[in-house]
């Protein structure tokens, strides 16, 4: 059930929603440090700005949103925050997934299922996966233990394996062993905090995708930034390579 209903702009509403929006959770640290909090509470505040982004962008229709929740380059964070942040992600799914079930939200995830992931931590993933598979009204793809270029290297890994000869390797062969080929490119990507980078997130997917850049840091980012960013990639002119007539 959404927790804080939110009426959607008319202009969202009369233009429709992008069908993907992808975010950087970003700025976590910094939140805390300005507070002289330790860093895991800034973590621990980014839980509420992602139930209530998740359900906006459920009530805006947006159909499918990938978060960036553990990157492959995280493992070289402190040991202390790592653990943290295994425990907090496995306890966001527990806290939350039935009640996105509940709401039609489909929960999948893109990454490595690598030796490093507790396997507590992957049973609670396979859990909310299995439990909301047949789900169809928005998906939630978390981003976790996940990079831009692994997910390239183990698709390229798959094409090797499945004996795909050279003159047959195109987009089309290397798209179809991405994590979920099933996911439509996302329109839009959303870094908070105010960084510029894309930090090997969705290299693949992103070829035409608008990117904005928010001020807001991940813990006070609310779904009203959300539909302030969805306006302005409205405004875009997207012409994917091409020109205006």
């Amino acid at each position: 059930m959404d927790p804080r209903p939110v009426p959607v702009p008319a202009g969202i509403l009369r233009a429709g929603a992008p069908r993907h929006v992808a975010i950087v959770m970003d700025g976590n640290g910094r939140w805390a440090k300005r507070r002289g909090l330790a860093r895991t509470e800034g973590h621990g505040a980014g839980e509420e700005a992602l139930l209530d982004v998740t359900y906006g962008a459920l009530a805006a229709g947006v159909k499918v949103l990938t978060v960036y929740a553990f990157s492959t380059e995280n493992w070289r964070r402190p040991v202390d925050e790592v653990r943290y942040l295994m425990n907090f992600n496995q306890g966001i799914l527990e806290r939350h997934r039935d009640s996105l079930h509940e709401d039609g939200v489909r929960i999948t995830f893109s990454g490595r299922r690598d030796r490093r992931v507790p396997k507590r931590v992957l049973a609670s993933m396979d859990a909310a996966a299995h439990l909301t598979a047949k789900n169809r009204r928005m998906t939630l793809n978390i981003a976790f233990n996940y990079g831009g270029r692994a997910e390239i290297v183990d698709a390229v890994s798959r094409l090797i394996a499945d004996g795909v000869p050279a003159h047959k390797v195109d987009e089309r062969a290397i798209r179809g062993r991405l994590y979920h080929p099933e996911l439509a490119d996302p329109d839009v990507v959303v870094r908070t905090s105010g960084e510029h980078r894309i930090s090997n997130f969705l290299l693949w997917q992103i070829a035409y995708s608008e990117l904005i850049f928010s001020e807001v840091l991940w813990p006070d980012y609310r779904r009203e930034d959300l539909y302030r960013d969805i306006e302005e990639f409205q405004g875009r002119d997207r012409r994917f390579g091409g020109v205006d007539q």
